[in-house]
């Protein structure tokens, strides 16, 4: 069979697109994935997006946009996309099966890198968290850690202090790897302190973090310091491994793009997180999700001029 635009995830970008799509009478597919949502499944509330006064639970707004893509019409398989083949069209993209489609929309999104520890990953949306802009009202007057030393960390700490009382920054190493004008602006700001030379060794807490356990990269010893979160700022790694030799990536594997949505090869399009390193938020990859769509269907129409 083949579809008109084949979707490749299934975040805000993913689902947004395949609204705009389906409702466009295009044959949609979308490849979800084994674990579909994106981002969102891992935050419990969400109080930016639009149109949710009181809030809205992460996996309830995704299976909304579910629902309503599926309105529309369109298919969604729960497989994970393995390999592409944008070389001529068809464009080929194998799953559990192959699937064969006029345009691609690209919306596999970036992961957050943890830390891997059980503890962590026991407590992600109960006190753990991976992005302020999202969480940080949630801590308003707690004392909240940061894991990393990066710009990235940096700028967590700096928004936390919005709403927390007290921002520590856990750090690797003697000094920060941020730039000079965010480490000044850390060190300037009262809430924030530095725990150096350390690493999270645990997260304690049996329904919500409680401590969180440090400890020394010299001496190894370990102390505990008792807060309300921690904040794993140590960088997104986008979900880009099938593409490369396909299409254009940057250094830091993330998609290449021009005028916001279109990618290296004609008639494949690029959605959300997976080419936006720097908002990473649910209503920028709606819009951008939004954006690919209308383009797919622009250069649909044009196959047939």
């Amino acid at each position: 069979m083949l579809y008109d635009v084949i979707i490749i995830g299934s975040g805000c970008a993913g689902y947004t697109g395949a609204i705009y799509t389906s409702r466009s009478n295009l044959k949609t597919l979308v490849i979800a994935g084994n674990k579909p949502g994106g981002q969102l499944m891992l935050t419990s509330d969400v109080e930016n997006y639009p149109g949710f006064p009181e809030g809205v639970l992460g996996g309830d707004l995704m299976d909304r946009m579910r629902q309503q893509a599926e309105r529309f019409g369109a298919e969604i398989v729960y497989e994970d996309a393995a390999e592409v083949d944008f070389s001529s069209s068809p464009f080929k993209v194998i799953a559990d099966k192959e699937y064969e489609a006029k345009s691609v929309i690209i919306a596999t999104g970036a992961s957050a890198k943890w830390l891997n520890l059980p503890s962590e990953q026991r407590l992600i949306g109960r006190g753990v968290a991976n992005c302020a802009v999202c969480d940080a009202a949630f801590f308003r007057d707690k004392y909240v850690l940061v894991a990393g030393g990066g710009d990235t960390a940096v700028e967590e700490a700096l928004f936390l202090t919005k709403f927390a009382s007290k921002v520590s920054i856990v750090h690797r190493r003697d000094s920060l790897r941020a730039s000079k004008i965010m480490q000044d602006r850390a060190k300037k700001n009262k809430k924030i302190d530095f725990i150096w030379n350390s690493i999270v060794a645990d997260v304690v807490g049996k329904s919500k973090v409680e401590a969180v356990v440090i400890e020394d990269v010299n001496t190894k010893k370990q102390k505990k310091i008792a807060c309300d979160g921690l904040f794993v700022a140590i960088g997104h790694e986008p979900n880009t491994g099938i593409f490369k030799g396909q299409l254009t990536l940057d250094e830091k594997g993330y998609m290449v793009v021009k005028k916001d949505v279109f990618s290296s090869t004609e008639g494949v399009f690029v959605a959300g997180d997976v080419a936006d390193y720097r908002y990473k938020q649910a209503v920028t990859a709606a819009g951008s999700g939004c954006k690919a769509a209308l383009e797919a269907e622009k250069y649909i129409a044009s196959l047939s001029d």
